[in-house]
């Protein structure tokens, strides 16, 4: 299976585009309902964060089909100006924008891994996976 996409997030319809293409590739993955829409929710958090942030980037999703199991990797990825202290935006409530601060550490907990690398001025990728059961 070669489901693989990237939506480019410049504008908010963007975060739109990402979320259904995720949960279609989720969909043809696999997943049920309650999984596609945890995963698009994750999608639409790191599109937002994109759109918000950093102005521009990416989200990329790609189908994982292994021996052992499958899955959805999503990578978003952006070069804007980097998250300062990531112990900060990893702790539940805290939010930069006046949201509900669901954001990273939700999208930690929707996903099966999470893995965060940013750099001040150089920009955030943040890969998350969630396995089919």
């Amino acid at each position: 299976m070669d489901l693989q996409s990237c939506v480019n997030i410049k504008k908010e319809w963007d975060i739109v585009g990402a979320r259904q293409i995720g949960r279609d590739i989720a969909k043809k993955i696999g997943f049920g309902t309650v999984d596609q829409a945890r995963i698009a929710t994750a999608i639409s958090e790191l599109a937002r964060n994109i759109y918000l942030y950093a102005g521009r980037g990416k989200v990329c999703f790609e189908a994982i089909d292994d021996l052992n199991h499958k899955g959805i990797r999503i990578i978003a990825s952006d070069e804007g100006p980097g998250i300062r202290e990531l112990t900060d935006v990893m702790e539940d409530g805290f939010s930069t924008s006046g949201g509900l601060g669901a954001g990273l550490p939700g999208v930690k907990r929707l996903m099966d891994e999470f893995d965060i690398k940013s750099e001040e001025g150089q920009g955030t990728e943040i890969k998350a996976v969630k396995w089919l059961r």
